[in-house]
């Protein structure tokens, strides 16, 4: 569990950083989305489940409706890393049910690391055990790692993967919007419609599961406790 999960992240991050490289920021992570949307369809059994993940799509055909040529290589690496990203959501789910605290998720990040070792040597060599390169590295890792992987599994533990796969589909309109804010790249119309189909399937989806959970504790209230006879 812990070696499936710390090799799918090393591989996500590893084959995200190649796209983002030749890619927009918002294309590269649409494209990523992949994963978590294909775990979300699959996942439905509800109309109501499929609607929202079908508009989530609608959100992401939206946003990489318009703009540059897209690099082929660059969009290869992003769906990698889709596939890697939707793996890791029901991984990471076992893994959050089984260990019950952050034990898991730091031998599965030390197990990624010491699989991104090579390829780290072979971009950088011996300039990646350079103070300035560390410090850097242990920057990102604790940003990109550390932090938003410990909150997503205490949310594996509360959210079914459905759930959880239509709420990462807030993760293409969040890059965009870093992409138009710190790397000027703008958006379009059909792009800022694609965001808003996003955010509406992503809250759409999170209340139809609240009230599901409503529902089953309400019935679990009403139902006459079971009892038995000595015989």
């Amino acid at each position: 569990m812990v070696v499936g999960a710390g090799t799918l992240l090393a591989v996500h991050h590893l084959s995200y950083y190649e796209a983002v490289d030749r890619l927009p920021l918002g294309a590269a992570t649409t494209v990523e989305f992949t994963g978590p949307f294909l775990i979300a369809a699959v996942g439905s059994r509800r109309a109501a489940h499929l609607l929202w993940a079908c508009l989530a799509a609608v959100g992401v055909v939206l946003l990489s409706a318009s703009g540059p040529h897209l690099n082929a290589e660059g969009l290869g690496f992003a769906a990698l890393a889709g596939c890697c990203w939707g793996g890791y959501i029901l991984v990471g789910k076992r893994l959050a049910d089984r260990v019950p605290d952050g034990r898991g998720l730091a031998l599965a990040v030390s197990w990624g690391a010491l699989l991104s070792l090579p390829y780290g040597l072979a971009q950088a060599g011996t300039r990646l055990f350079a103070p300035a390169t560390l410090a850097l590295a242990a920057a990102v890792a604790i940003l990109s790692s550390v932090l938003p992987y410990s909150f997503q599994l205490e949310a594996l533990r509360r959210l079914s993967p459905r759930v959880f796969g239509v709420l990462t589909s807030l993760e293409p309109a969040i890059g965009a919007l870093i992409g138009l804010l710190l790397l000027d790249q703008h958006l379009t119309a059909p792009q800022w419609l694609g965001i808003t189909a996003v955010a509406l399937a992503s809250v759409g989806a999170t209340r139809s599961d609240r009230g599901k959970q409503r529902n089953n504790a309400d019935t679990d209230a009403v139902r006459p406790p079971v009892t038995t006879l000595d015989t």
